[in-house]
């Protein structure tokens, strides 16, 4: 198996024109923002890439076009997850086929699983498309509802999923978290998926994260890992605190984050349009108002750095 995931994953967005259609010109020169300021890793055609809004055909493109963008430095997880087990399983093929790194699937969330052994049928039948990539479960229970405890889910994914490599946990309960890093050991990822939690995690044991706002301040998190390595622990708490008032600003106008941090990545030169229906994105006067209260709170301070159009054009 391909070495682990550690550091900064940014889930990334789906790239709209202005009549709604994929923009995937955009994706080259918004892998480089992203290398620029430190990303270790792509995670695309999840949560925050609206991936229940595209077509099996759109997410697909979406694959071949960030694969294409990765110059080597810049490692690609393509979230395949679906309702239905056999596109779920064809957008794994297509995944190994184009050369992703690894695939992460989310469990389907209309009709359930109601067990752990039902959940890793359903893992197992998906990882079983991409047999040489290595296989992360995606664990949003808020999202699809699908809460089985992941310990459980762990114990039985080892035994049964060969491709097995570990978890994206997007939930806040933290005593489960450190649970599942007992059970994983070295040998399993367990990145944690809240941005606002980060240092929680790693004060328990994490070595990787996903997080939708690591596309646009990459500097602020990097900053808080390297004050938890260096034991500057009162330094990190002070800026996870100011990562969470970032959070909470973007999530403060009856839209969704993922349609305020899209006017965000628009302001550092990477504009991914605006969000599908049924999402709405932000009015123009709320657009200045975030960006307001975004540079009263010192924004500029940790705000990934736009990538020159020289390193764009050496790609």
């Amino acid at each position: 198996m391909p070495d682990h995931l550690r550091g900064l994953i940014a889930a990334t967005y789906t790239p709209f024109t202005a009549d709604g259609s994929l923009n995937l010109e955009v994706i080259p020169h918004y892998a480089e923002l992203l290398r620029s300021n430190g990303v270790k890793s792509a995670f695309v055609c999840g949560t925050t890439g609206e991936f229940t809004s595209l077509t099996v055909t759109e997410r697909m493109q979406l694959a071949e076009a960030w694969i294409r963008a990765d110059s080597g430095s810049l490692r690609v997880i393509i979230h395949v997850g679906h309702t239905a087990i056999t596109e779920a399983r064809s957008l794994a093929a297509h995944a190994a086929e184009t050369g992703a790194h690894s695939i992460a699937c989310m469990a389907p969330g209309f009709f359930k699983p109601q067990s752990a052994t039902e959940l890793v049928d359903w893992c197992a039948a998906v990882a079983e498309a991409a047999p040489h990539l290595p296989f992360h479960y995606y664990h949003m229970p808020s999202m699809n509802g699908v809460a089985i405890p992941v310990v459980a889910f762990i114990a039985e994914a080892i035994e049964r999923i060969p491709s097995f490599a570990g978890i994206k946990f997007s939930h806040e309960d933290m005593d489960e978290f450190a649970e599942c890093v007992r059970l994983a050991g070295d040998r399993y990822d367990m990145l944690m998926g809240r941005d606002e939690l980060l240092l929680d995690a790693l004060e328990r044991g994490a070595q990787g994260a996903v997080g939708s706002t690591y596309n646009y301040a990459s500097p602020l998190y990097t900053q808080i890992i390297a004050d938890h390595t260096s034991g500057a622990l009162a330094s990190a708490w002070a800026l996870q605190k100011r990562a969470a008032e970032m959070i909470q600003i973007c999530s403060g106008f009856g839209v969704t984050h993922i349609a305020t941090s899209k006017t965000l990545m628009k302001m550092l030169g990477v504009d991914c349009g605006q969000v599908r229906l049924p999402l709405r994105a932000l009015g123009i006067g709320q657009e200045q108002e975030l960006h307001a209260r975004l540079q009263s709170a010192g924004f500029s301070d940790f705000a990934s750095q736009p990538c020159t159009t020289a390193a764009v054009a050496a790609m």
